[in-house]
């Protein structure tokens, strides 16, 4: 069935799912490409950073207390490799947004797109997602130190012989910082977006973000657990049976699950980018905005072609949902 433009604001989560899920198939080499370079090296370097610093830890914990000059130096190859870590993490994360958002605005659009044009486009948004992202890691240390604040507030206040009050106090803290974190989480992948396809980053795109989404929060939040919760389902079953399992399962089948789980996580990080990608023109064909064709040939350095305006809806016709 043809999604006209203006029942592209009614979609619903599943719909959304769909329309994401049917992206790939309109330029197959490009994705391809995009998710064997980008989100393969991501999601592996998710998953088996664990392999690399669960030995350090054990190896750690073995050295008597007298032997500082050996655990000095684990700890130091431990904080070296947990900063390459994030480097990569970090990297890849925002290389990985840039080019499946550009890809997708690209076949919005009604441009041919290729992997060249693609990583060609990408130097000219990497900046602006780069400021987008050190503002909302701002905003969650922020958040994350008020939670600590009242973590420890709870422990000095309440009388720890009530265990009731404690259990009760302690849930309804973990609840508001998971709230919290799930809409920053929202936040943040919408304001990416926005930063790739409009002239606003860093503060002024989660202001965008934030008024994007209302009307939109509740899907917006049920999306992200959504993700987030596979996400940790994934870890966690690694983390058992690959990480931790050595004793119960030989290698061959620490190898098959970890290349499994692996590679399932590589599908799920890839429909959670393009999922964000569509949400974005949910959110606004729902407060009615105009998406103009000559702003992302501004911003993605004329890549898309001829200009063409583009009112009202983003033009969906040609995708079947």
């Amino acid at each position: 069935m043809d999604l006209a433009p203006e029942e592209l604001q009614f979609l619903s989560i599943r719909g959304i799912l769909r329309e994401s899920t049917s992206i790939p198939k309109f330029s197959p080499k490009t994705f391809y490409l995009i998710t064997l370079i980008l989100i393969f090296p991501l999601s592996f370097a998710i998953l088996a950073h664990s392999l690399f610093t669960q030995p350090i830890f054990a190896q750690i914990d073995t050295y008597p207390p007298a032997d500082q000059a050996q655990t000095q130096h684990e700890w130091t190859v431990l904080l070296v490799f947990q900063f390459c870590y994030v480097i990569f993490l970090f990297a890849f994360s925002l290389l990985s947004t840039a080019a499946v958002v550009f890809t997708v605005a690209s076949l919005y659009t009604g441009k041919p797109v290729s992997f060249s044009s693609t990583m060609s486009a990408i130097p000219l948004v990497l900046k602006r997602l780069f400021i987008t992202f050190l503002w909302v890691s701002l905003l969650m240390l922020a958040y994350n130190t008020v939670f600590l604040i009242f973590l420890v507030a709870l422990i000095v206040a309440v009388d720890l012989q009530n265990v009731g009050l404690a259990v009760f106090s302690l849930l309804v803290i973990l609840v508001l910082f998971l709230g919290v974190h799930v809409y920053m989480t929202a936040l943040w992948h919408l304001a990416s977006v926005v930063s790739v396809l409009e002239p606003v980053y860093g503060l002024a795109a989660m202001k965008k973000s934030y008024e994007l989404l209302k009307g939109k929060t509740f899907m917006a939040c049920s999306m992200v657990f959504i993700y987030l919760a596979h996400c940790g389902l994934i870890a966690g079953v690694f983390g058992s049976v690959v990480v931790h399992g050595g004793e119960d399962n030989g290698i061959f089948t620490r190898i098959v699950a970890g290349g499994f789980l692996v590679g399932v996580l590589v599908i799920v990080n890839l429909i959670g980018l393009l999922v964000q990608s569509v949400f974005y023109y949910v959110c606004k064909s729902f407060h009615h905005q105009e998406i103009d064709k000559s702003a992302l040939h501004d911003h993605l350095g004329g890549y898309l072609g001829e200009y063409v305006p583009l009112k009202s809806n983003i033009q969906m016709e040609n995708f079947d949902v």
